[in-house]
């Protein structure tokens, strides 16, 4: 049986789509990925299938008929789409007999109303009419695919064949090579929502060092964290290699997680879409992390890190310094985080969900 998964937008090797998915597949299947701007070649026993897609939103969106060809003439029996502005490319696939599936990595009608550069009603209106279109494609859909139960509760009620499949880290053996500096770290995004104007605050009057890693969006960001006091306090790794994330997160104390309540995670419910506090507690660090409901009841059950409201700098700081002075109890968390992802919070527990996913559509 031949799968194609397809990508308008996310690059190549996306670790969700590229290493956990399709790579997981490709161990049963015979798998392709058509993935924008790339050459088509074939890594870990996946066929790349590229296509060129222009950088600009409007024209990227209008750019449709090149993905639908391309994913038309792989001929596939199954194709699982992952951009929102691909539901139309699957719906003609779907007339032409194909089965198809739709994976929302995000809450996209809730992504829209925290856009900042949307006036708010226009924000309103356009989150208004995505729902109720998403709502009359998606139904149409062979399968739909979330990452978070509050994304799997609305989409359940548009189609019934919704499977929740996290973002949970692949199982790997992290060696550990834990130094315990006097640090704190964060690795990816650098963007407003992930607090780090508190975080700089937090840190300020406590000698303790806050790495960051990871590309700045948008670029502003970086000029309007760099005028903060606390900035020398701050050790900018710049991007890294994915490789290297493992070594940095392990030369601190904690990895810090503090994610502003927004409407595309639930405001205070949260989502368990973002594998950042997962990666951190695989690397066997304590996380510092929003009080998030869903958050909150995984570091309270296995006893990995500490819980604090993102706009509370005096949490924030409480929490470093308490963790800072003592190593043993954040060794201990951190024993314990690492622990709960071997055992539960890993991607082997997802693949069976998306093994069972195909095996259903293929009945």
């Amino acid at each position: 049986m031949k799968i194609c998964h397809v990508t308008s937008v996310h690059p190549v090797y996306d670790v969700r789509i590229f290493h956990k998915e399709c790579c997981s597949l490709a161990k049963k299947y015979n798998v392709w990925l058509i993935a924008p701007n790339v050459a088509d070649h074939e890594k870990d026993g996946v066929h790349i299938a590229g296509v060129n897609i222009p950088g600009q939103r409007i024209k990227r969106m209008l750019s449709q008929r090149s993905v639908y060809k391309r994913a038309l003439n792989i001929d596939a029996d199954i194709y699982h789409l992952h951009d929102p502005e691909l539901i139309p490319v699957g719906i003609k696939l779907h007339k032409k007999g194909k089965k198809v599936i739709f994976d929302s990595h995000e809450d996209v009608p809730q992504q829209i109303l925290a856009k900042e550069w949307l006036p708010r009603w226009i924000a309103k209106l356009v989150s208004s009419l995505y729902a109720s279109y998403e709502k009359r494609s998606l139904r149409k859909y062979d399968a739909l695919v979330t990452v978070t139960p509050t994304i799997t509760e609305r989409l359940l009620s548009i189609n019934p064949q919704t499977y929740q499949i996290t973002n949970f880290p692949i199982n790997k053996e992290v060696p550990d090579q834990r130094k315990w500096n006097d640090s704190v770290c964060f690795t990816g995004g650098i963007e407003s929502q992930w607090m780090h104007e508190n975080v700089i605050k937090a840190v300020e009057n406590t000698g303790v060092r806050y790495l960051l890693a990871g590309s700045f969006y948008p670029n502003s960001y970086m000029t309007k964290l760099r005028s903060l006091s606390g900035w020398k306090n701050i050790d900018y790794k710049g991007r890294i290699p994915h490789s290297e994330c493992i070594s940095l997160i392990q030369s601190s104390t904690a990895g810090i997680a503090v994610l502003d309540y927004m409407p595309n995670v639930g405001y205070k419910k949260g989502s368990i879409g973002n594998s950042k506090l997962f990666e951190y507690m695989q690397a066997g660090i304590p996380v510092i992390a929003t009080d998030f409901e869903l958050w909150r009841d995984i570091i309270d059950t296995y006893d990995c890190g500490i819980c604090v409201n993102p706009h509370d700098c005096d949490a924030i700081t409480n929490a470093i310094s308490y963790l800072i002075s003592n190593k043993d109890e954040a060794k201990r968390k951190g024993d314990n985080g690492k622990e709960a992802v071997k055992k539960y919070y890993n991607w082997s527990s997802q693949e069976k969900i998306l093994f069972s996913l195909y095996e259903n559509l293929t009945q």
